[in-house]
């Protein structure tokens, strides 16, 4: 039997837990929701953003109440996504989260192809206690942001079943030229390219016309897939490792993606984003924190 985990955030306060829709107007409040699940919010009413909800949380215990809340509201996910149990990522979303200072990738706990209401729950419960971690609070430190986020989220979506997934910058990473996007793709689910255990494809695209400047096509030999109870890193089968993991037509709307995204936003972003048959996925959208001043890129 799991004991119970608590939020080891700042001191509650008379605020309460609120469950929130993505698209609900207060979701995209970063304050109530955080920057990851604010972000995602705002974006759903205009992008293909995979449908979910956020447990927005006070400094508080994760009690019964909070644990019906969340399963009822993980109940009508199913019932718009139109199974019982849908599979789900589980992630964080803490209120000083993918700021301009510090984007917390890979500091909180992921969980991802998780099925049932009993599953759901621990995750949730799992994911707000790594907002205590060891390596989420070295990471605080070394931003010179508090220890604890005063209010924190988690953030539940509908797992893509993706064929290839990839990270997008609407500038080059780089050299920090403007008029690049780049798109890094690899076949599966994104872990494998977000924990960098394989080496993506790596396409350029020309800002002003989306023209295929550059398509290094990486010998990906790891992908991550969806097993049962949760995810798994596989080989890459056959002859697959060595083609690529999106043409060019994919390559050109994930980097018109960014382009309007970066507008929207106001500055460069990086997307991390999931190609399902003919579908192109957002999963999310924070901005790029170490892009060094621009250059002119040498392709002008």
């Amino acid at each position: 039997m799991r004991r119970p985990v608590h939020n080891a955030l700042a001191p509650a306060d008379a605020a309460a837990l609120e469950i929130l829709g993505l698209g609900d107007p207060r979701a995209a409040d970063p304050a109530l929701t955080g920057g990851k699940a604010a972000s995602l919010s705002r974006l759903a009413a205009r992008h293909r953003v995979p449908p979910g909800f956020v447990v927005a949380l006070p400094g508080a215990t994760l009690d019964r109440a909070a644990r019906a809340a969340v399963l009822a509201a993980y109940r009508r996910l199913g019932e718009r996504c139109g199974v019982p149990d849908p599979p789900v990522a589980v992630r964080s979303s803490a209120v000083d989260e993918d700021g301009g200072d510090a984007s917390f990738a890979g500091q909180h706990d992921t969980f991802l192809n998780v099925s049932g209401a009993d599953q759901v729950w621990w995750a949730i419960a799992r994911c707000v206690a790594s907002f205590a971690g060891d390596r989420a609070l070295a990471y605080r430190r070394r931003a010179g942001v508090a220890d604890a986020p005063a209010r924190a989220a988690v953030l539940v979506q509908e797992l893509v079943p993706a064929d290839a997934a990839g990270v997008v910058f609407s500038a080059h990473p780089v050299t920090g030229a403007r008029d690049e996007v780049v798109v890094n793709a690899a076949w599966g689910l994104g872990e494998s390219i977000v924990a960098g255990t394989v080496t993506p494809d790596a396409i350029v695209v020309g800002r002003d016309d989306l023209a295929v400047r550059a398509h290094a096509v990486a010998d990906k030999r790891r992908m991550t897939v969806a097993v049962p109870g949760g995810v798994r890193e596989v080989p890459v089968p056959g002859r697959l490792a060595r083609m690529p993991a999106v043409d060019p037509a994919q390559a050109r709307a994930a980097a018109a993606l960014a382009i309007a995204l970066g507008r929207e936003t106001g500055g460069p972003v990086d997307l991390e984003v999931a190609w399902a048959g003919p579908d192109l996925f957002l999963l999310q959208c924070r901005p790029i924190t170490t892009l060094d001043r621009p250059h002119r890129s040498h392709h002008t």
